[in-house]
């Protein structure tokens, strides 16, 4: 059974909580950090980039004491405040398409290494190491990780009982996407929360494999209440958004158009797509491939599959194509390869080629979230950047602490 428990989360004033909000830094380009930095003060990348205006700048252990420091700033000047209760946060996002709504709390992690918390990715030993390293130094997590479970009617009670009133925050930002939370401190609605997710069986990790591995690592040599949990966002299965993540390659081996498509159709069929500005692929086993100004689709040849994952349509790609054909053995390290997550149009991928950037580029399907279940279940392993999955929420919402 899975366990979930509140805490006291360290957040916004409610007056500062648009201002405090932001996106991955990851996610933004250094003009815009630059943008951000400059002119909001109190914006939560303040305290992930605290040498910014410095001339030498931190990294490693130095920069997460760097960070913790414009941490406990940012609480003694009241921007940030750690609630007096433990509480249940819903964290509701909606965009011009979805409305995702789920519950943050914090998930044991004995859970995970239980496998009651089940995974679908390979984790890299050294973002495992790194990540530990960051939470012991600054004493705190700003992002959950994002854990799908089942339809529950008792949850969705819970929810519709507080999303219908008043929210504690509320606010739209630049993209148009709308974000609320409500605060859970009733004692009774508390107790139906933990008691609801103590009946479900197991939950599947959509997004935040390496803070879930890294969370794991530090409760091994830390030992308290609050490292034996980590951050969650728990989600109904049914409300993800899974994308697909495409491929664009460089550069293709030393051979022609005509070669590499002579070569595909040994384990395609391919069929060129004529007159068609942008072609996605809708059958059975079939991606499509932008090549030297023209769309084709390549639908592959039928096949028994020894398990789920190499039935994946990225598994297909690389069995067949990127490592015969390309010689990309690692997609994670090849730089012959990148990635284009599903919400870019095809459109970017057309024009990356057409210029010469890239010389091929491939559209996946997105994978069903009952495909990734079955991957987690059979303890296999996706593929590198196989799903793209939304919601994306704020950092600096809910801070998580770790004492």
């Amino acid at each position: 059974m899975v366990k979930v428990r509140p805490f006291k989360a360290i957040r916004p004033a409610r007056d500062k909580a648009n201002l405090v909000a932001s996106r991955s830094y990851l996610t933004y380009s250094e003009t815009t950090i630059k943008e951000k930095l400059d002119h909001n003060p109190y914006t939560f990348l303040h305290i992930i980039n605290p040498d910014y205006n410095t001339n030498r700048k931190a990294t490693g252990i130095a920069k997460f004491k760097l960070v913790k420091e414009r941490f406990k700033q940012f609480i003694r000047e009241d921007i940030l405040k750690r609630d007096e209760m433990d509480s249940f946060y819903i964290y509701q996002k909606q965009d011009q398409l979805n409305i995702f709504t789920g519950i943050i709390g914090a998930s044991s992690v004995e859970d995970y290494l239980n496998n009651k918390i089940r995974k679908h990715e390979q984790t890299l030993t050294k973002r495992e190491n790194m990540f530990c390293e960051y939470l012991e130094t600054t004493g705190f997590n700003a992002d959950p990780v994002l854990l799908a479970h089942e339809p529950n009617e008792e949850i969705k009670k819970i929810l519709n009982k507080y999303t219908r009133n008043r929210s504690e925050y509320e606010f739209t930002t630049t993209n148009k996407s709308l974000h609320k939370l409500w605060v859970v401190n009733d004692l009774d609605d508390i107790e139906t929360i933990i008691n609801t997710l103590d009946k479900i069986e197991r939950v599947y990790i959509a997004d935040g494999h390496h803070r879930c591995a890294s969370s794991a690592l530090l409760s091994k040599h830390k030992d308290s209440e609050s490292s034996s949990y980590f951050m969650s966002y728990l989600i109904e299965e049914n409300q993800l958004n899974i994308l697909n993540f495409n491929r664009l390659v460089k550069n293709l081996n030393g051979l022609t158009y005509k070669q590499l498509l002579e070569k595909i159709k040994t384990n395609y069929t391919v069929s060129y797509k004529k007159g068609i500005a942008a072609y996605s692929p809708i059958l059975e086993n079939e991606i499509s491939m932008y090549l030297d100004g023209k769309w084709y689709s390549l639908i592959a040849n039928k096949k028994r599959y020894d398990s789920t994952t190499s039935s994946l349509d990225p598994s297909i790609l690389s069995d067949n194509i990127l490592r015969p054909i390309l010689e990309i053995v690692d997609e994670r390290t090849d730089h012959n390869i990148s990635f284009l997550e599903g919400t870019i149009p095809l459109s970017t991928i057309k024009d990356k080629v057409d210029s010469g950037e890239y010389a091929a580029g491939f559209v996946l399907k997105p994978i069903s979230i009952s495909a990734i279940k079955r991957v987690a279940d059979n303890n296999e392993i996706m593929p590198p950047k196989s799903t793209y999955v939304e919601p994306k929420l704020r950092s600096g919402l809910t801070i998580y602490p770790i004492t």
